[in-house]
């Protein structure tokens, strides 16, 4: 059964996942722009073996949560996260970044111990 969590000061950190209004409002142009409803539709967040350190983070859209997700709603995007993955990311922070080397989401994690010297993984 999905929970879903409340808007709550999406820039504060937590016992959930916060997300940005600029990571949002790029998220949502690009779920727009795939023709997904952005009503039902959202972003799954995820972590998952690999990397020089260990872990790494996943995303992509879909269409629905699955039924043991979290679901947390900030800034009018759905994110959705499975049990495995909450534990490695809760009271993290998604970011959008733009610049000159390149722009992309970005994930705040308090729970990281070390990452890789690219960036790419990390360790709790």
């Amino acid at each position: 059964m999905s929970s879903t969590a409340d808007d709550g000061d999406p820039n504060l950190g937590g016992e959930d996942v916060a997300v940005t209004e600029q990571a949002a409002g790029e998220a949502l142009d690009l779920l727009e722009s795939e023709g997904m409803d952005v009503e039902e539709s959202g972003l799954r967040l995820y972590v998952q073996q690999g990397g020089c350190a260990g872990l790494s983070y996943g995303m992509r859209f879909e269409h629905e949560p699955e039924d043991d997700d979290e679901v947390f709603e900030r800034n009018g995007l759905r994110v959705f996260v499975d049990d495995a993955s909450i534990d490695y990311i809760e009271g993290s922070v998604l970011d959008y970044e733009g610049g000159l080397q390149g722009a992309g989401f970005h994930v705040q994690n308090p729970n990281v111990v070390s990452e890789c010297g690219c960036g790419e993984s990390f360790r709790t």
